[in-house]
């Protein structure tokens, strides 16, 4: 007997060809890994196959595609139309229609209720394979209840396998679009109308970096996280223990619902203000998601991209779907692109920047995809949001701005898969952007801005497998946590230095004793922990080097409150900073704060790869001190190391005593530079006589180097001197330094550098 439907049960990986790639996946995860599934059926690519000879509708679609002209984006759109609605309208065969009648009514027997209610989507045969994604080419549809209407629905999946997309898609491919079948699954419908849904990567989508796992969630169906009607609320998971690396509150506006009333399958409603101030799902949920996550990503052994629910009548998770992730995990990550811009003009809009390409030319704003024949190639989508009817445009596109949309919305995922950059969310694009005026569309940083006019931008190509190994460490120097996924695939032994400033003064803003003041201890600990912890996860197990908090006190009154909290200093920089505050009677309490944050990010992440280093430690007893605060914090509990920087003439004439105090030295040369000969950095006046080349200065270094062996303590440098200064990458190889940190531009030069060096102090 011909099967022309299948439970889950029956079905596993193997069976693409019978039921598609979504309902085969549904099938392995429900029988063969150990994470809940919503039960269900899929009907066959044999049923399918009926359907088109009973109807006589093969030889109809044929002569409508036979002469069609996929550049020829109207003429797609026409014949498009045609071919699904003579799906649409044609009578589904009788044997056909009892069958999956009978097997519809099983499912509600088992689901102990009349007609269940239920989720109908499409699973193309040649779908979620590796080297083709067909994800949101086919329709789902929401809410189905009672047989005639799942009918009603699996042939309306049908006419789906040939949406403007889905067809354009096939032609590029190759595929033949009666080579590729269409099965429809039929699900049981999980009530995320009253909870949650959303979609997972086990791999991030913008950079390919492969331990985390990145989850966009936000209230009602999951439809709207897919589409990009909403921004989601994004976690961020470390593979490594599933820990939370950072979570980022969405807008959520909106949630599309059943509807109550039944005039229709699904009705869109307002989020009310105090939802949308409050994550869709907990922590312990991300985290929940995320092991399933890590166990799909185990079984299939590749990157997947997920969709998920969470049922509000039962409180449970479900995983909906799985396929493997076919953008990132297929790029060829041995050659890293940068794009540098050159010029700066005013931000127009602020977005989610996807990928980390840059783009420019002439914005042209649209409503609609049927407007696309006034769309010239390389000209700048600016839309609302986009859907598969939109994707022959974004084919041609410079690149792209919406409205609305997260990471893993259409717009987002079309993207990353043409190498278009996109800025998505900004929430006003269309309003603000006026319709020929010439923009720049900058992804090269974590926050994606549009610039007003055609900047110039460079892009600089590095190919790994050219890079030298090298027995000096080539770290780099980090202040902005954005883009470390990106940065982390740069080939250095690890970050030699990472700043505190940057997240305080970019995520926090408020002086630390004043939201002690204010009981808002908590958003401190919080942002430091989530700014060091996305770096330390993203170059793990590789070295971290965190340096302390070193505001000058003119800086930490620039913070918001700051100025009631912070002394009137005529040289701060010679003032109170470094050391000298964390033991201080009236700071220390802000201190506790950076200790608990560093502390949560060892224990809630598991990051043994951090080590701490105290900037500004004037005296070897200071040095005592702030590791006894440490210990009293607990944060110094013997399980990592604690560096100094060496940046002051007095922790290199001491520098035995400070070797039996810390675990390691860390040159810094602007500092070291400015107290040893007197000169202010900033003094344009003294500018000349600022020069990390000046013998007193290299002598310092080589003394250090000499003193930290004898003690067999480690040595690394992360002032500029060795990436702007020609030769002096060699002097630090030659005085046998350990490590030599740079800012990320130049990190790859800097290992050329090095390894001639080691080369030339070898021969």
């Amino acid at each position: 007997m011909v099967e022309y439907t299948l439970f889950f049960d029956e079905i596993d990986k193997n069976d693409t060809a019978k039921v598609g790639g979504k309902s085969a996946n549904l099938g392995e995860l429900a029988n063969n890994i150990d994470v809940p599934v919503l039960p269900g059926f899929a009907t066959t690519s044999k049923a399918y196959e009926l359907f088109l000879e009973e109807t006589g509708l093969k030889s109809e679609i044929k002569e409508i595609l036979e002469e069609l002209d996929i550049d020829d984006v109207n003429d797609l759109q026409k014949r498009g139309e045609k071919v699904r609605n003579l799906i649409k309208d044609a009578e589904m065969p009788e044997e056909l229609k009892e069958a999956f009648k009978e097997t519809y009514r099983e499912l509600s027997d088992r689901l102990d209720t009349e007609n269940a209610n239920v989720a109908v989507r499409s699973s193309a045969t040649a779908e979620d394979l590796p080297g083709a994604s067909f994800a949101g080419q086919q329709d789902t549809y929401l809410n189905v209840e009672g047989e005639e209407s799942v009918i009603k629905r699996i042939k309306d999946c049908y006419a789906s396998l040939f949406t403007n997309r889905a067809i354009s898609y096939r032609e590029d491919k190759g595929f033949s679009h009666f080579d590729v079948k269409l099965s429809a699954v039929v699900q049981k419908m999980g009530r995320s109308d009253k909870a949650a849904a959303g979609v997972m990567f086990t791999i991030d989508p913008d950079s390919g970096f492969s331990n985390a796992i990145v989850i966009n969630s936000s209230y009602g169906l999951g439809e709207y996280v897919v589409g990009g009607t909403v921004n989601p609320d994004k976690f961020t998971m470390f593979k490594k223990n599933l820990g939370l690396i950072e979570k980022e509150l969405g807008e959520k506006k909106v949630k599309l619902i059943k509807d109550p009333d039944e005039e229709k399958e699904n009705k869109q409603v307002t989020v009310p203000h105090e939802e949308r101030e409050k994550f869709s799902i907990t922590d312990e949920e991300a985290k929940e998601l995320a092991k399933y996550g890590k166990k799909i990503e185990d079984h299939y052994e590749m990157p997947m991209d997920i969709e998920w629910l969470k049922d509000g009548d039962t409180e449970e998770l479900y995983i909906v779907q799985a396929r493997p992730e076919t953008v990132q995990s297929e790029k060829d990550h041995s050659t890293i692109r940068d794009y540098i811009l050159e010029e700066e003009s005013k931000v127009m809009l602020e977005g989610q920047a996807i990928g980390s390409k840059i783009g420019s030319g002439k914005a042209h704003v649209l409503e609609s995809p049927k407007e696309i024949d006034r769309f010239e190639e390389g000209e700048v989508l600016v839309t609302d949001m986009t859907d598969p009817d939109w994707e022959p445009i974004m084919k041609i596109a410079g690149a792209i701005i919406t409205n609305k949309g997260g990471a893993t919305s259409h717009a987002a995922i079309v993207s990353r898969e043409l190498g278009v950059p996109a800025i998505v969310g900004t929430e006003n694009a269309t309003s603000k952007i006026k319709d020929g005026e010439p923009v720049t569309v900058d992804c090269s940083q974590s926050t994606g801005r549009v610039w007003e006019g055609e900047l110039d931008y460079e892009v600089e190509e590095h190919h790994i497998d050219d890079i030298p190994e090298t027995e000096t460490d080539v770290q780099i120097n980090i202040g902005e946590p954005g883009k470390v996924f990106h940065l982390a695939q740069l080939p250095v032994k690890g970050v030699g230095l990472a700043r505190e400033e940057f997240i305080v003064a970019s995520h926090v803003g408020k002086h630390p004793m004043k939201l002690i003041e204010e009981g808002e201890e908590e958003k401190f600990v919080d942002a430091l922990r989530s700014g060091i912890g996305k770096i330390g996860a993203a170059f793990h197990p590789r070295q971290v080097v965190v340096r302390l908090s070193d505001f000058k006190s003119d800086e930490y009154a620039d913070l918001e409150g700051g100025e009631e909290y912070e002394p009137d200093e005529a040289n701060p920089m010679l003032g109170f900073r470094g050391a000298s505050r964390y033991y201080d009677e009236e700071f220390s309490d802000a201190f506790e704060l950076e200790c608990k944050a560093l502390r949560r990010c060892i224990d809630e992440l598991g990051l043994d790869n951090l080590t701490i280093m105290v900037p500004f430690c004037r005296t070897v007893e200071e040095g005592e001190r702030v590791r006894q605060k440490m210990r009293d914090y607990g944060l110094d509990q013997g399980d990592l190391d604690v560096y100094v920087m060496a940046e002051i003439p007095s922790n290199i004439l001491r520098a035995d005593e400070f070797a039996n105090v810390f675990d390691g030295f860390s040159i810094g040369t602007n500092d070291l530079t400015q107290m040893t000969l007197g000169v202010d950095r900033n003094s344009s006046k003294l500018s000349d006589l600022f020069d990390e080349r000046d013998p007193a200065v290299k002598e310092s270094v080589q003394m250090l180097i000499w003193k930290a062996h004898k003690h067999k303590k480690h040595v690394g440098i992360c002032g500029d001197a060795p990436s702007t200064h020609e030769g002096y990458a060699e002097f630090l190889v030659k005085s046998e330094i350990d490590a030599i940190s740079v800012s990320p531009d130049v990190a790859l030069e800097t290992i050329l550098k090095v390894a001639e060096a080691e080369e030339k102090h070898r021969g």
